[in-house]
């Protein structure tokens, strides 16, 4: 019997970030990886058409951080040195979740804030230095070469060939929410690839401010305002972050029947029109240095590649396999756990022989569908809201959560088990240890917070007036 000879060369189509941390993981095991992308890649952080919603604002929670840095060690640290901050949270955050005001205590967890493009420049740089990795920029994937039963390459058009075959020992799928992986399958021959889809009709618009002097230099905090999904009128949100070069990005969004407009003298009374006008206060007489970016077809979608009989040498990540409520920020943090997970399933058993992509699919499977679980549940619940069917039993449950929530507004146990879970640094599993459900039965919203918890300093730089005090009780 010949021995399986290790595959020598990858192709990943596109350099989104589950791209770039596919290409990565892959270098460690094969000779050569060659990212394709539609787009002509930036050199530095700079918009590309490929990749439209990095207009809006992008947080990755600590999960995923700290699975993009055992990935690529020190990219923590490149993404600070770039102007990325580091956000402690909640300390570094005002936020108003459903149940309330969240106190901003010691740090539970934290994000890294700044703009998608920074964050995606770090990651491009470093990952397309690696021995081995070359991009084929400009370059249109057409479908997939091969059979129903192996993968054997990419058939793409370029700038100069039409119709080029790439062949590859192994094909992963990166190009996110556009994929067209379905299709490119059933031309194989491979058919049963599932699809459920939860769209509560979110529209969101974002646009940059200056931000007032001397707010970058205090650290002055994400702002967050949230929608409460358990009463029946359209979602609406509103977001101040923080970002590279003392600016702040700031994203509205609203469900079906309430969505935000690209009209640039609504931006600011959409704001304050939200459950608390604090960002829309905060942005009032800021000089806006953009106009409104929005962005529609913000459904939750999931492609179940892991439950069809794919071929060998494929499997698809990111977007790709699925995409959430981008309210929710854990696109970036699930491709990078994901692609985690892969990695260590090519450390234990490396990509040669078959039923690997199979393997590999399925080791991203479990990522996605926590992610699912969460965003899907509350999305479905606002009005208008189209899919699947809340599962028997998601009312207790919702209910629980809900009474988590109203504790983590007045207990610091429960705050932190809250920010396990948001930050995907931990599974909702967590939540039901017996030590956070004692706290849970014992939640009450005494003491709780009646008002956005800036500090006076905070609100004398951003010259908000003094009506309500610094921990944010009325007066």
């Amino acid at each position: 019997m010949t021995p399986s000879r290790p595959p020598h060369h990858a192709v990943v189509i596109g350099a989104s970030m589950a791209g770039l941390l596919a290409a990565a993981v892959l270098a460690e095991h094969v000779a050569t990886v060659t990212i394709i992308d539609a787009d002509t890649l930036p050199e530095g952080p700079a918009p590309r058409r490929g990749l439209p919603q990095a207009r809006h604002v992008h947080i990755l929670w600590s999960g995923g951080a700290r699975a993009v840095e055992e990935i690529l060690p020190g990219i923590v640290g490149e993404w600070q040195a770039a102007g990325a901050l580091r956000r402690s949270l909640p300390t570094d955050l005002v936020t108003k979740a459903a149940q309330g005001w969240i106190p901003r205590c010691t740090e539970k967890q934290f994000n890294i804030s700044c703009s998608r493009d920074l964050l995606d420049s770090v990651v491009r740089a470093r990952v397309t230095a690696l021995p081995g990795v070359s991009t084929l920029q400009r370059g249109r994937v057409r479908g997939l070469q091969g059979t129903a039963s192996q993968v054997t390459g990419v058939r793409v058009d370029t700038p100069d060939e039409e119709g080029r075959v790439v062949a590859a020992d192994l094909v992963v799928d990166a190009s996110g929410r556009g994929s067209r992986a379905r299709a490119w399958l059933q031309e194989l021959g491979v058919s049963g690839v599932r699809e459920a889809r939860v769209d509560s009709g979110l529209v969101y618009a974002t646009r940059i401010f200056e931000a007032p002097a001397g707010a970058h230099a205090m650290g002055f905090p994400i702002v967050n305002v949230q929608s409460d999904p358990r009463v029946p009128v359209p979602g609406r949100t509103a977001t101040i972050v923080p970002i590279e070069n003392g600016l702040w990005q700031a994203t509205l969004s609203g469900t079906r029947g309430g969505q935000p407009t690209g009209d640039p003298d609504a931006f600011v009374p959409f704001a304050k029109s939200v459950r608390d006008p604090i960002v829309g206060e905060l942005l009032d007489g800021r000089k806006p240095l953009t106009d409104v970016a929005v962005t529609q077809g913000t459904a939750n979608r999931r492609v179940y590649f892991e439950k069809a009989v794919l071929p060998d040498g494929f499997f698809a990540v990111g977007d790709s396999v699925a995409t959430f409520n981008p309210l929710y920020g854990q696109g970036m943090t699930v491709a990078a756990q994901g692609m985690l997970a892969v990695r260590s399933l090519l450390r234990a058993r490396g990509l040669a022989g078959p039923g690997f992509s199979r393997e590999a699919q399925r080791a991203l499977a479990p990522q996605v569908g926590t992610a699912w679980e969460l965003a899907t549940s509350q999305d479905i619940l606002y009005p208008g809201a189209t899919g699947m069917t809340p599962r028997a039993g998601s009312g207790l449950l919702n209910g629980y959560v809900s009474r988590l929530m109203t504790g983590a507004t007045t207990r610091e146990k429960l705050t932190a088990a809250l920010f396990e879970v948001l930050t995907m640094s931990r599974t909702p599993a967590h939540w039901l240890r017996p030590s956070v459900v004692w706290d849970v039965v014992r939640a009450s919203e005494r003491g709780a917070l009646t008002g956005p918890p800036l500090s006076a300093a905070e609100r004398a730089v951003a010259g908000l007036d003094q009506g309500r005090d610094p921990v944010g009780r009325a007066r």
